[in-house]
């Protein structure tokens, strides 16, 4: 018997460690070359960082290209776990990391952390739970036997809600706060972010299969080509991140940790909804599990890069957001050894 191969590659299987290498290489830049950042943080236009935008684009642009439209239009013979991917990341998710943040960062840690640095910290822990994840999530949904389809229905479905849904959802929680919500920004954040990649990737898209006779295989085979591109972009924003972030963290080891807590109750409790709805409508299994999967995972580059318009490159909340960054792919893979050894429990078809 031939061994399994795992269908999470290299740079997936080990994400964590290269994420937690870009930190100690983000730290070092800030503390060693603070001019080198300082410059950097300067280059930006209508409160978006020109740099960070380029390695964002690097990042989307090719999840984008893979998203297919045209297989929406089979969502009506199986609507189960679209409505529970809808429910959980648009009317659930995002108000229950705001609750979660807020608990946190306004009383469990008023003592250990300023209020002004915990009101961005709950922005960019708000930033995380409204952007449900595009991308990472055909990884988890193969490593459950998922339908690949249905999955990409789930996701093309989700990008289009994303356009209309993201901004006033974030406005509307971050008037929660102190924080005042510069429109202006977070408008241009969720263009430039979503809607002109989601256009470039549906004309590369549509340009990439005519050019191969009709092929939709080869959309595959070139978003593997630009694959390296969109992994030095996530590394190179991280190693921005952490170097503007670089003083505070060095002053405050913990602060990582704190960060991570509420990210880590939402993830398992967003699951869990998710999961134990599909589990009571009886959706079978390759639906249910990338359905919970979906909204587990964050688009933690959208997220990120939003925090940095924002609120710029040195703030408490594009710190919460590549926090995100470094801790979801431990549990992501928890989830997925969970919901594999539950398989039984749902329905086959």
């Amino acid at each position: 018997m031939q061994p399994q191969t795992s269908p999470l590659g290299l740079f997936e299987r080990w994400l964590s460690l290269w994420v937690a290498l870009a930190i100690l290489a983000g730290l070092a830049l800030g503390l060693i070359a603070p001019g080198v950042t300082t410059t950097l943080a300067e280059l930006e236009f209508a409160s978006v960082n020109l740099v960070v935008a380029v390695l964002v684009w690097a990042m989307i642009y090719p999840m984008m290209v893979g998203v297919d439209f045209a297989s929406i239009r089979d969502v009506g013979h199986k609507p189960k776990g679209l409505v529970i991917t809808l429910v959980v990341n648009w009317l659930i998710k995002p108000f229950t990391m705001a609750a979660l943040a807020l608990l946190f960062f306004d009383w469990i840690y008023a003592d250990l952390i300023p209020r002004d640095l915990g009101q961005q910290y709950i922005a960019g822990l708000i930033l995380l739970g409204a952007a449900p994840c595009t991308a990472m999530v055909f990884v988890w949904a193969q490593m459950t036997k998922g339908d690949p389809a249905y999955t990409l229905v789930q996701v093309s479905v989700n990008d289009l809600v994303m356009i209309v849904a993201f901004a006033p959802i974030v406005a509307l929680l971050l008037g929660v706060t102190d924080i005042v919500v510069p429109w202006e920004t977070l408008l241009l954040s969720v263009a430039l972010y979503v809607v002109i990649p989601l256009v470039a990737g549906a004309l590369t898209r549509r340009r990439v299969i005519a050019t191969h006779g009709g092929d939709a295989a080869a959309v595959d085979a070139f978003t593997a080509r630009l694959k390296p591109w969109s992994i030095i972009g996530l590394l190179a924003t991280v190693v921005l991140l952490f170097a503007f972030q670089a003083q505070t963290i060095v002053a405050n080891p913990l602060l990582i940790a704190l960060i991570a807590v509420p990210i880590l109750i939402q993830s398992y409790a967003i699951f869990a909804i998710a999961y134990a709805a599909a589990k009571a409508w009886r959706v079978p299994h390759n639906i249910a599990a990338p359905c919970a999967l979906i909204g587990t995972s964050n688009f933690f580059e959208l997220a990120v890069a939003v925090a940095i318009g924002l609120f710029g490159l040195s703030s408490g909340a594009a710190l919460a957001t590549v926090v995100g960054v470094l801790v979801e792919v431990p549990v992501m893979l928890s989830l997925v050894a969970f919901a594999n050894r539950t398989r039984g429990s749902f329905p086959a078809t």
